[in-house]
């Protein structure tokens, strides 16, 4: 007798199916006809939730019965909680050393022994993987093990199709494919409170000028544009584009550093927002005219919101992520190494890259979105 493999299934490309769809490699895989129960595994990066609701958006649309779980921890769940495509929301509360394996015993009783019908496996990491390990469900999808980062290929009962490099969101789309959810039209759906709306017109409602938010940096310094550079652009704004400046971000000692360097060199004050209150940043983001920010969550969620956004780039790949589909003439790029360099999509970094963006190249795109993107006053944005 030949003894049965229980190995992880890799899924095959449909070559109809990515025909139809302008050649787009889809696959084909045999999941649940009808799931009732789908569980999503994303745990943190506010940039990787937001590019996980237009996930979420469109499992609701093609099972609109089906019970929507995400597991996800507490600082984008700040972000995306109660959204309306998601059923549940289960917070994991990392915790390190010894107390690591409280957090998993928290989940597991949160989890209640349930079976997912399917299980999307978003994350690579491991801690990600070991949560996938604990879910129950016959049909647990993940990464090809090429990029199944930390074994986590060993989690998972199916997987996804090799692909080459591309964009984040597209490359989340391709487990909507192997199930055959349809991922258009992408759509977000951020959306203010009652509270939040009153916040955002009672905090705009003293600022008589358009208004820029500048995201003053990330955790990781070498995605950081240089303040001195910075403090420059709040005086053009102010002074050639009759515009005001906040300073926006979050609580971490890095952006606190780089605005306070920021106020020191700029003639002209701007308002420092920085704080730990996310949804606080999100509805001054959709009050804002323009948002310039390195890749970071921010300019994600001014993309989710159809704001303005012109994105800084230089240490990462602004083809794999910058703003999805919108805003990519608004991109300093500073991944180039020369003017028109045709580089592929790839996840290499480039050290020097912040280097390359200019002030006057910020500046020439300020411009350009003052033509293009011209701002309603008092229009809502914080929608699809």
């Amino acid at each position: 007798m030949t003894r049965r493999s229980h190995a992880p299934r890799e899924l095959t490309v449909s070559t109809a199916e990515a025909r139809r769809t302008a050649g787009i490699p889809l696959v084909q895989a045999p999941p649940p006809a009808h799931p009732r129960t789908i569980a999503i595994v994303m745990l943190s990066a506010i940039g990787d939730a937001v590019h996980v609701l237009p996930v979420a958006n469109a499992l609701r649309r093609t099972w609109p019965k089906a019970r929507i779980t995400w597991i996800i921890q507490p600082g984008p769940h700040a972000l995306v909680r109660g959204h309306a495509a998601v059923d549940e929301f289960i917070v994991f509360r990392r915790r390190g050393g010894l107390e690591a394996w409280r957090s998993y015993a928290e989940l597991r009783n949160a989890v209640g022994g349930r079976t997912f019908d399917l299980v999307l496996a978003l994350q690579v990491y491991f801690k990600a993987g070991l949560i996938t390990a604990l879910l129950r469900s016959p049909f647990k999808l993940g990464f090809d093990r090429a990029r199944a980062r930390d074994l986590n290929w060993l989690f998972t009962t199916h997987r996804i199709a090799p692909h080459p490099p591309q964009h984040v969101q597209d490359q989340y789309f391709e487990f909507l494919y192997a199930i055959g959810v349809d991922p258009e039209p992408v759509e977000w759906g951020i959306r203010l409170t009652d509270e939040e709306r009153a916040a955002r017109a009672a905090f705009f409602a003293k600022l008589e000028r358009p208004v820029c938010a500048i995201v003053v940096g990330t955790s990781k310094r070498r995605k950081n544009w240089a303040p001195e550079r910075c403090a420059r652009i709040i005086d053009a704004l102010h002074l050639e584009f009759g515009m005001r400046t906040l300073l926006v971000g979050g609580p971490s000692m890095v952006e606190r550093e780089m605005a306070d360097r920021i106020l020191a060199h700029a003639s002209v004050r701007p308002i420092d927002t920085l704080g730990n209150e996310l949804r606080r940043l999100v509805y001054l983001i959709a009050g804002s005219d323009l948002v310039i920010s390195p890749d970071t969550g921010p300019l994600h969620i001014a993309r989710a919101l159809d704001v303005p956004v012109i994105g800084l780039y230089g240490y990462t790949n602004p083809k794999r992520t910058g703003p999805y589909r919108k805003y990519a003439d608004l991109v300093v790029d500073g991944y180039a190494r020369y003017p028109g360099e045709d580089y592929p999509v790839s996840m290499d970094y480039r050290p020097e890259g912040m280097d390359r963006v200019t002030v006057e190249a910020v500046l020439e795109k300020v411009e350009l979105a003052a033509k293009q993107y011209p701002r309603s006053p008092g229009g809502d944005t914080a929608g699809g």
